[in-house]
């Protein structure tokens, strides 16, 4: 093996064991982002969608769609990636 293939082996098994990120939904990054950053309730949500739409998002009966997404990732200013 050569020293790069050595080095990252090291730093692939250095990440799996320290870095591993929880696993997450994009529902749960929404209600962490308005709840825990920025103190939103359901009701602060209504540019997304209707009441409807958007209690049927939160309780995970219906999924974000593009528009959504784009229209979230804007209000909290992280990346699109972050609801997909």
């Amino acid at each position: 093996m050569s020293l790069a293939d050595i080095v990252g082996d090291l730093i692939e098994d250095y990440e799996t064991l320290h870095l591993r990120s929880p696993d997450t939904t994009d529902i749960d990054t929404l209600k962490f982002l308005m709840q825990q950053q920025h103190g939103l309730k359901q009701n602060d949500l209504t540019e997304i969608d209707s009441q409807d739409v958007v209690s049927e998002i939160l309780s995970g009966k219906r999924e974000l769609n593009i528009r959504q997404i784009r229209t979230l990732s804007k209000q909290f200013g992280v990346s699109s990636a972050t609801f997909v």
